[in-house]
């Protein structure tokens, strides 16, 4: 499969940059999957599994939030959050999806608290479904 040169970067740094055969990653409108020759575009990510094709070898990624472009044949991803399904640490996810639940779970809770319940509640189910993916 041809290459094309992809570069990964959170405010945290780069996380990736090199050569890849192929990008999938959710948007906020679906599934998006990159090859080599894809046409010039850009999209705002959403919440989920990215999956990378490097020499051949699929490696997945909890990505939420950012951003993904395609510009002269170059692919950039500009991640709120990128971990790598090594990276991830399921003890945390869990403890998360805990917590979330809990609030959930609260008659009581604001509707603000309720919202972000939800958000974290789904950071933590991506994330530790990427890392049974290992």
């Amino acid at each position: 499969m041809t290459q094309f040169p992809l570069k990964i970067v959170t405010p945290d740094g780069m996380e990736f940059e090199g050569q890849a055969e192929q990008v999938v990653v959710r948007t906020t409108t679906g599934d998006m999957g990159i090859q080599a020759g894809h046409i010039s575009c850009v999209a705002p990510l959403g919440m989920g599994q990215a999956v990378i094709t490097i020499d051949g070898q699929k490696r997945y990624a909890a990505c939420i939030g950012g951003m993904v472009s395609v510009l002269d044949g170059q692919v950039r991803i500009v991640a709120t959050t990128f971990e790598w399904a090594d990276q991830i640490n399921v003890g945390r996810a869990q403890a998360s999806e805990e917590r979330a639940r809990r609030v959930l779970a609260d008659k009581g809770a604001a509707d603000t608290d309720i919202r972000l319940a939800e958000a974290r509640l789904k950071r933590a189910l991506i994330r530790k479904s990427v890392a049974s993916r290992k």
